[in-house]
């Protein structure tokens, strides 16, 4: 036995869908980070999932569709582990309840139960709803026999069923609640709950006769062990218990933490925890019931129609951009709202403005002052220690709020990271030192830049799965910021001065925003223009000083450079115009290097509509003089400005 220490973290098996959504993904993705950053830390994670597979429903579906359930399920379950392998989800075993591991186990836990008189043979006449496989009273339905939960019909059914005493545990499971105040967590849900027991617990129907689909009762086989004491044992039953080898369980169980929807606390605060005192074993330690991602049109469902599938996002956007968005835009515990455009504003401003920019921009001036290597760092300054204090700061509140399971709250911890080092560049000014010949002090500036990038791939490691090894790998780093754990960005200084850099791509190219319409009309442009009248004499092309006024000229500083693929002309360019941020793209390659552009002050038109070249969208025009070359080829020479003007001036 080792003293490394262990964390078991679970999320539900998820009951077989045709259609997974976002949802389903934040849940996971959610379990995903927070195991990642345990083992970050040196934990010793287990990661569990899997699939729900028996019941009623899945029996009346198969049968409509001509296959057997386990057909059925086979093919469903293939699209979760799909998913699931998409979305980079680390889980390290993968339960299903139609396995044989399973289901000798819990015929076991039911003969057990049965054995210690905690279940009982009785006959239950009551209302059940198929579709969340869920018994009710008559006072819990509504007038019209609608299920409470999911809005559609309930059937009365009348059967011979196995009970589990619930009941008996009731004044026990209020004790062991009101003990430990974190078992329930957020508080809201934990007072949900307690004030659910206290109207008081009636024993549960644990066994179903009018179907067959399921694992059947061990000593009365004409009986199926119904959803709850079967779908609920997997978080045990995947440790090998009771029957097989019982290390995994000896080491892991109980659990740290069960992540569930809170649609389904009721289940795993009650129910199971009960099923557990029942068999004398120890309660997880903390159940999360986390919120709902809600479309403006409501909850996401299929009957609604309105689910959002994450592999179409993935495709579009990229697994880094859907994991970070998930993880930051929702407070974890509380209901979050998705959109794309909320989305795409997300990914354009932390990932491709921010932390994009920043890593492009550090190895670009690297590139440029110092042939790519990274320099010894010499005497430092304020804004140096400023920029420490930040890095010291993002690590403890983001290992804090990881802690306390606020994930959004780490990555904004993380983020205020980023954000001042984005304005150390603009305070240190690396292009006006080079200008200058101070070169020692522009060493220590491109130092503290590189490693930032560096403290900032460790950091990223539980959320991001591919951009953390791209920043290591861009920064000329060995191995990967996995390999190193979370301590390694607590230390300021690891960077070994000499380090080769290889600047890459932007992480995270700004996405265009124009939609598809707008590029349709925009291609009929030139058969408009062409159809336009010859132009007019000199005299009658002359405007007003009043026409010319119309015309916005500002400031902007280059922050981002990089030749368009497939083009020798064209340079995508992203700006600084004040606080906004715009993408222009100008035929200016031949002229210039992306390199030596970033920094430059330029002029540039800011109210021209914005048009496409080579499919990238230019929001704007930069100045520029020009004058015939050899060949076709033409020198260009950049209007820029011969005195410290801040970008976003405007030129009058």
């Amino acid at each position: 036995m080792t003293d490394q220490k262990t964390f078991y973290i679970t999320t539900p098996i998820y009951y077989p869908s045709d259609k997974l959504h976002i949802g389903h993904a934040y849940t996971e993705v959610a379990a995903d980070a927070l195991a990642r950053f345990k083992r970050h830390q040196g934990y010793d994670v287990m990661f569990l999932t899997g699939s729900d597979e028996h019941g009623q429903k899945i029996q009346r579906i198969a049968k409509e569709r001509g296959v057997t359930p386990q057909e059925y399920v086979d093919k469903i379950v293939d699209g979760f582990q799909h998913l699931w392998q998409t979305l980079d989800i680390s889980y390290d075993d993968f339960i299903r309840t139609t396995e044989e591991r399973h289901i000798k186990a819990v015929q076991a836990i039911f003969q057990r139960l049965y054995d210690s008189g905690d279940i009982y043979k009785s006959e239950y006449e009551g209302w059940y709803c198929v579709p969340c496989e869920s018994f009710w009273t008559e006072h819990q339905i509504t007038e019209e026999h609608i299920c409470p939960d999911c809005g559609r019909p309930v059937e009365l059914v009348k059967e011979e069923s196995y009970f589990f005493r619930l009941s008996r545990y009731a004044d026990r499971w209020l004790k062991y609640v009101e003990d430990n105040p974190e078992f329930i967590q957020p508080t809201s849900r934990r007072n949900e709950m307690i004030s659910f027991v206290k109207q008081g617990l009636e024993d549960l129907c644990v066994s179903r006769t009018t179907f067959d689909w399921g694992i059947p009762v061990p000593f009365d086989p004409k009986h199926v062990i119904y959803v709850w004491i079967d779908a609920l044992a997997n978080y045990i039953t995947a440790l090998g218990f009771p029957l097989e080898d019982q290390s995994k369980f000896e080491r892991y169980w109980p659990a740290d933490l069960h992540l569930v929807g809170k649609e389904i606390v009721r289940f795993h605060t009650i129910i199971w925890p009960i099923m557990l005192m029942a068999l004398g074993l120890p309660l997880p330690k903390k159940v999360f019931g986390h919120g709902w991602l809600i479309l403006e049109s409501g909850k996401m469902s299929k009957s609604k129609g309105n689910v959002v599938d994450p592999l179409v996002l993935v495709d579009k956007y990229g697994v880094d951009a859907i994991r970070y968005f998930l993880l930051r835009e929702i407070p974890f515990g509380a209901d979050g709202y998705y959109s794309e455009d909320a989305l795409i504003k997300r990914i354009n401003s932390d990932l491709a403005n921010d932390l994009g920019n920043l890593i492009y921009r550090t190895l670009t001036m690297m590139n440029k002052y110092f042939g790519g290597v990274v320099p010894a760092p010499g005497s430092e300054v304020a804004p140096d220690d400023e920029l420490k204090r930040v890095a010291q700061e993002a690590v403890t509140n983001a290992q804090a709020a990881m802690d306390r399971l606020e994930i959004s709250t780490a990555l904004e911890a993380i983020w205020d990271l980023v954000k001042r080092a984005n304005k150390y560049i603009d305070e240190t000014a690396p292009w006006t030192l080079a200008k200058n010949g101070e070169m020692e002090r522009l060493a220590t500036v491109m130092y503290n830049l590189a490693e930032v990038g560096r403290i900032l791939a460790v950091l990223l490691v539980p959320y991001l799965t591919t951009t953390p090894g791209r920043i290591w790998e861009q920064l000329g780093l060995t191995g990967s910021p996995a390999d190193v754990g979370w301590d390694a960005a607590k230390k300021w200084g690891l960077l070994t001065p000499g380090v080769k850099t290889h600047r890459g791509a932007p992480l995270f190219p700004r996405i265009d925003l124009e939609k598809e319409e707008q590029t349709v009309e925009e291609q009929k442009q030139p058969a408009a223009e062409a159809s336009k009248p010859e132009a007019k004499s000199a005299q009658q092309d002359k405007i007003s000083y009043d026409e010319f006024a119309k015309v916005q000229l500002k400031v902007a500083e280059v922050l981002v450079a990089e030749q368009v693929p497939k083009s020798k002309k064209l340079i995508r360019l992203e700006v600084a115009i004040g606080e906004e941020r715009r993408q222009i793209v100008a035929g200016i390659g031949k002229s210039y290097s992306p390199e030596e552009l970033i920094g430059k002050k330029i002029v540039v038109v800011t109210n021209l509509q914005p048009v496409k070249l080579m499919g990238l969208e230019s929001n704007g025009m930069l100045l520029a003089a020009s004058f015939p070359g050899e060949g076709e080829d033409r020198a260009i020479s950049l209007l820029t400005v011969d005195r410290p003007i801040d970008s976003g001036a405007s030129i009058r």
